[in-house]
């Protein structure tokens, strides 16, 4: 068994799709199939269900999946530790934040301003449920992801915002209950987000009628600023800024707030490039949450 199939039986495991695998890999679709079938016909079991042009992970599939993203994971720490050993804080960092995707590019900035060696391997899309491979993540789930250990980075507000010709714009603040027939932009399902505000919304006792969902906060922003519904807009991690065009207001009941951690796996080697890294955020999120009190 070689290390590469390893990396790209994973890659195939968690795009579902062996097109889209290849293309990430940078290798012809024929040669990543061949290496798969390869890997299935040593282990002796089918790792997916085929349907047509479709392929599934499988239960077998499922039960090597977890050891060989254990297995890929223990190289990497090796890795790390060598380098550290050696009296290095170089390396690649690998950063999840399925949160904060408009304060992460800051933090980037700014810390390889003062650490240009350390390079990062960025993940964004991923749900609460999978155990991705990364070194640090970024995160509001509710429930952690397990075997990590987390640090809160701040607690922030959600404000929500309407446009500045909605009957509410001259309101500084609103019951949640208020809103329950309006019309609502969100993030698509799955997101921390997203869970957060369906909750808080069943909590004032309606369901939101969504009528616009996006994966791009940015896209969120410029419907509202378009005059196409109301949404909820985090205080800090998206600057709780919508332009002009747009009012911020407080909700009174039910509070509405998340808290955004900061997590690592308590079984992989944390480099030293990472715990640089850890400390850097934790301070960059104090000066923001800071900075939104001024």
């Amino acid at each position: 068994m070689e290390l590469l199939q390893l990396k790209y039986f994973c890659k195939v495991a968690r795009l579902q799709h062996m097109t889209r695998a290849a293309e990430e890999l940078h290798i012809a679709q024929p040669a990543l199939s061949k290496t798969i079938r390869h890997l299935e016909n040593e282990l002796g079991a089918a790792l997916f269900d085929r349907t047509g042009k479709y392929i599934r992970l499988n239960d077998y599939g499922r039960i090597f999946l977890d050891y060989a993203e254990r297995a890929l994971g223990a190289i990497e720490d090796g890795k790390h530790h060598v380098r550290d050993a050696a009296g290095s804080a170089e390396g690649t960092i690998r950063l999840a934040f399925p949160v904060g995707s408009h304060i992460v590019p800051g933090l980037l900035a700014e810390f390889r301003r003062l650490h240009p060696q350390i390079t990062f391997t960025l993940i964004q899309q991923f749900s609460g449920m999978e155990r991705p491979l990364f070194d640090l993540c970024i995160s509001s789930f509710r429930q952690p992801i397990p075997d990590t250990e987390s640090i809160p980075l701040i607690d922030e507000e959600l404000f929500l915002a309407v446009p500045d010709t909605h009957p509410l714009a001259n309101r500084t603040s609103v019951r949640l209950e208020e809103m329950a027939n309006e019309p609502f932009i969100a993030l698509v399902p799955g997101s921390s987000l997203r869970d957060t505000t369906d909750r808080l919304c069943l909590l004032a006792g309606f369901r939101p009628n969504i009528v616009f969902e996006s994966d791009n906060p940015s896209t969120v922003r410029g419907l509202i600023r378009a005059g196409q519904g109301v949404a909820f807009i985090p205080a800090v991690s998206w600057e709780g800024s919508t332009g002009p065009e747009a009012r911020l207001l407080h909700v009174e009941s039910p509070e509405c707030r998340r808290v955004i951690s900061l997590s690592w796996y308590k079984s992989h080697y944390l480099s030293r490039a990472a715990r640089l890294f850890r400390e850097f955020t934790v301070d960059y999120f104090a000066g923001q949450a800071s900075s939104s009190m001024d």
